[in-house]
């Protein structure tokens, strides 16, 4: 993300051509590209810090899964978005900050161990307030990327809690 960011800014080539547009072929690219691209170095932070901390969190606690829950929150996410988002470019991580997010509090929930349960809790407590970005409020800002973000997570987490040994 800070390549893609650090090439924008010194190129001066606004690289959001490279983001989802939705129903059109060549939005297609930004299913593998989108998450790369951000508008201003506060967009970059405000995706980089959480998914530092949430992609350390699944990596940490649930190894033998984190890969496929990474893949599942990153292209699922954008082929969603892709499919039902608004007609703009769509850029940036946040479907994937989402996707880790719900994938980790609702992990918790269809797991009903103590430990993912208690994973879930931190999570809730410090990115609750993640909720209310699904839901349309700035027309800047892509609400699909994190509603889609929340469904996948959500959906990885339930079919991937029916796994038998999953801490290691």
């Amino acid at each position: 993300m800070w390549l893609f960011y650090s090439i924008q800014v010194y190129s001066g080539v606004d690289m959001g051509f490279l983001g989802i547009l939705p129903l059109e072929g060549s939005g297609l690219v930004g299913v593998f590209l989108a998450p790369l691209i951000h508008g201003s170095v506060s967009h970059l932070m405000s995706n980089t810090l959480p998914l530092l901390f949430l992609g350390t969190m699944v990596y940490y606690f649930y190894q033998p899964i984190a890969t496929q829950v990474m893949i599942h929150c990153y292209f699922f996410t954008n082929i969603l978005v892709w499919f039902f988002g608004r007609p703009f470019y769509h850029i940036g991580a946040s479907g994937l900050v989402y996707g880790l997010a719900f994938f980790l509090i609702s992990f918790g929930i269809f797991r009903r161990e103590a430990r993912a349960i208690i994973i879930s809790l931190i999570v809730i407590l410090i990115y609750g307030g993640l909720v209310y970005g699904i839901l349309p409020s700035n027309p800047n800002i892509s609400w699909e990327s994190h509603l889609m973000g929340a469904i996948v997570g959500i959906g990885s987490a339930f079919g991937l809690s029916k796994l038998r040994k999953v801490n290691s």
